[in-house]
């Protein structure tokens, strides 16, 4: 009982910050993000009664990943025992979404391997209990992840855009999405921000829908510095930005570009594929990964 899967990392677009539930991994909000194409992580999954352990040979949190196993095995009924091999194309727990990509995969994977009959549905579900922003990476393209699942808004190639990830760091983080998550009440504008996000959400669809680049930009910008600014005051604050993140958003000034930063301090640059040659050279000295919009996990 064998199978490979290979899921994008994702970019949101409106971010989600704080959970209605921990343990079931509700978010607080509703998100939207764009798959990325060029960082993508495979994973091989072998259940078989010839092994004596699970093993995991490469991953951020082993224990987690396991517990997520064990979810899956509960289901189809199965005890054997598992070996899992998984690689990522991008750094890992740097703030590129690797955990969204990483459970996907795993999800898509394991759940193939046991001959569970999923749909996307059922699998963007799962996918949530390992990660919640592995939900998005189910789905193909452009993705809204409300309450317990994620949806696909429009197919890849709906828009070409471009997400050119600036590469400032590759280290894991010192504190864990996961961690942030779980104090983001704590900040006294946590539920402003909420307050906030419905219309919010309705411009950057109507962005999507219509190809409105400008007010994509806007709207895009303003909920990346929404979300930090509910980070910074959280108790203890987060400060995921360094001086070269804000080098950087001052370096695209004036291009027909736009800036996002997840939980950590690598900088996403959105435009359109027709302006990625000046774009590209006005970033040319920074370790670059240029990423289209991609199909959600898949088996390989």
């Amino acid at each position: 009982m064998k199978a490979t899967a290979i899921a994008p990392a994702n970019i949101a677009l409106i971010k989600y910050w704080g959970r209605k539930d921990a343990k079931l991994r509700l978010p607080a909000n509703p998100s939207i993000s764009m798959n990325l194409s060029a960082c993508i992580t495979t994973t091989t999954v072998e259940f078989s009664s010839d092994f004596e352990n699970d093993v995991v040979t490469e991953g951020f949190d082993n224990r987690r990943i396991l517990d997520h196993i064990d979810r899956i095995r509960n289901m189809a009924g199965k005890k054997e025992s598992v070996h899992i091999v998984t690689n990522n194309s991008f750094p890992t727990s740097a703030g590129i979404a690797s955990s969204a990509s990483g459970f996907a995969a795993l999800t898509v994977a394991a759940a193939t391997a046991l001959n569970l009959q999923l749909s996307e549905k059922e699998l963007s579900a799962l996918a949530r209990l390992g990660s919640g922003s592995a939900s998005r990476s189910i789905p193909d393209g452009f993705v809204k992840w409300e309450g317990e699942y994620a949806h696909s808004l429009y197919p890849p190639d709906w828009w070409d855009l471009l997400d050119i990830i600036v590469i400032l760091a590759t280290k894991a983080k010192k504190i864990s999405s996961s961690v942030g998550h779980d104090r983001a009440g704590s900040s006294p504008f946590f539920l402003k921000r909420l307050e906030a996000l419905p219309e919010r959400i309705a411009r950057l669809e109507t962005a999507l829908k219509t190809k409105n680049f400008p007010m994509l930009g806007q709207v895009i910008e303003e909920d990346c510095l929404d979300m930090h600014h509910v980070m910074q005051t959280q108790n203890p604050p987060l400060y995921y930005w360094n001086e070269e993140t804000k080098e950087v958003i001052k370096t695209i000034r004036g291009l027909p570009a736009c800036f996002t930063i997840d939980a950590g301090s690598n900088v996403h640059v959105i435009c359109e594929a027709k302006n990625e040659e000046n774009v590209i050279r006005k970033l040319r000295k920074y370790q670059l990964i240029v990423n289209k919009p991609a199909l959600g996990a898949h088996i390989i």
